[in-house]
């Protein structure tokens, strides 16, 4: 008779709870708006709009407080006394995460420590090497189309908007050229956990993906500690004093800034693109000028955000918007709703480049966690907006698309085009 080894029994008992938990939770939360979003939908407007209805916070069984509103969101986000962590120190969802490897880092972090390894990472994102890293965008955005128009078809996500923020991210860690693919690759897979763990192949690539990439980071480092060079990791491998990193710290920050680099900004290209073709007028006003790049970034970022949800703690019992808020009880901020709230936007639901004399949108977070790789984002689909109109400007569907299903995410998988 097999005996079961007990890695292999782990791997079981987390398969069954995969296999378990989705139909669980939808059979025993039917009915709740905020569990059908969790669970993934194609267009999760309608389901806004139902928990827009149960007022400024919706109470979900799911042990969170819904917002929807923008007046609000952007207060909860701002609010320092509130948390990314539960009072146990772990963020919402971790437990999961950690069973596959998976450390985000600053993502899930609170002040000291947050503001401790932010400190190290900024100086990548000033105005100054923003500037510096937009000539080099412009080439690989070159570059990308140049192989494009040598294919047989082209992908918007796999020949574009896929490849060039993980070139940009790699060249700003100092990830080698030749591993870029490697990168590339593993990369992809990592980032699809973002959308949730749905199954025990899916946990196992994960794993292998991670592995991969801490195996990678640890070399650069150590290459770097060895011979410094001009980027980020050589920054934060000499780092010392109270901001000196941990080992562990420095390869999680290498991972979560390499793959929230590129999944924010290849959803962004994407979703931009999408909206610009679905309202052939706004194309339109974007060819003949394109100095409102920055605007069709901005308006793309609001109609489409790539990140859906934000979530914060309160660690002392409180009230908020007339309701008591428990201890650990979750205020997650619904990113897309705030973004589409009628009472701060005008025809919240039409995509408008051209719109003035609004709030910002909280697509970046807010507050203490405000997206540090914003400035990059932005920049990146600026300029590489700018290339495909250059390039393209009979630019046109031409197959149909694939988009995530993910409560997270708002992005596509596949998004096939034609350029005449």
């Amino acid at each position: 008779m097999s005996t079961v080894t007990g890695s292999r029994l782990g791997d079981l008992l987390f398969g069954a709870q995969l296999k378990v938990g989705r139909p669980l939770m939808k059979a025993v939360m039917r009915g709740d708006p905020y569990i059908d979003l969790l669970l993934g939908v194609q267009d999760p407007r309608p389901l806004y709009d139902v928990i827009r209805k149960g007022g400024p916070l919706y109470r979900s069984k799911a042990n969170a407080l819904v917002v929807t509103g923008h007046t609000l969101g952007t207060e909860i986000l701002r609010d320092r006394s509130l948390n990314i962590c539960h009072t146990n120190g772990k963020a919402p969802g971790m437990q999961l995460m950690e069973r596959v490897g998976w450390d985000g880092s600053i993502l899930n972090l609170d002040p000291p420590d947050h503001t401790r390894i932010r400190r190290l990472a900024q100086p990548a994102f000033t105005p100054r090497k923003i500037a510096e890293y937009r000539v080099s965008v412009e080439r690989v955005c070159h570059e990308l189309l140049d192989k494009a128009e040598r294919r047989d078809g082209f992908d918007l996500i796999r020949d574009y908007a896929g490849p060039l923020p993980i070139a940009v991210i790699g060249d700003m860690l100092g990830v080698p050229e030749s591993e870029h693919e490697r990168f590339y690759q593993h990369g992809r897979v990592i980032g699809s956990i973002i959308d949730g763990i749905t199954s025990l192949d899916m946990a196992r690539d994960f794993k292998h993906a991670h592995s991969e990439y801490l195996k990678l980071f640890a070399e650069l480092i150590e290459a770097r500690r060895v011979a410094p060079a001009d980027d980020l990791v050589s920054v934060l491998a000499a780092a010392h004093g109270e901001d000196k990193v941990t080992e562990h710290e420095l390869l999680a920050l290498c991972a979560t800034l390499a793959v929230t680099g590129f999944e924010t900004t290849t959803n962004l290209i994407g979703n931009g693109v999408l909206a610009l073709l679905e309202n052939p007028e706004q194309w339109q006003l974007f060819l003949d000028d394109p100095d409102l790049g920055p605007k069709v970034v901005e308006e793309t970022l609001r109609y489409d955000s790539p990140a859906l949800q934000a979530t914060r703690i309160p660690h002392e019992e409180r009230e908020v918007a007339g309701q008591r808020v428990k201890v650990d009880e979750a205020l997650v901020v619904l990113v897309g709703a705030a973004n589409h709230d009628p009472e701060v936007y005008r025809e919240p639901d039409r995509f408008d480049i051209l719109r003035e004399g609004e709030p910002d949108h909280l697509s970046f977070s807010g507050g203490i966690h405000f997206c540090i790789g914003a400035p990059l984002a932005r920049m990146e689909g600026d300029v590489a907006l700018r290339v495909l109109a250059e390039r393209m400007p009979k630019l046109r569907f031409d197959g149909p698309r694939r988009r995530r299903s993910s409560p997270v995410i708002s992005g596509l998988n596949t998004f096939p085009l034609a350029a005449d």
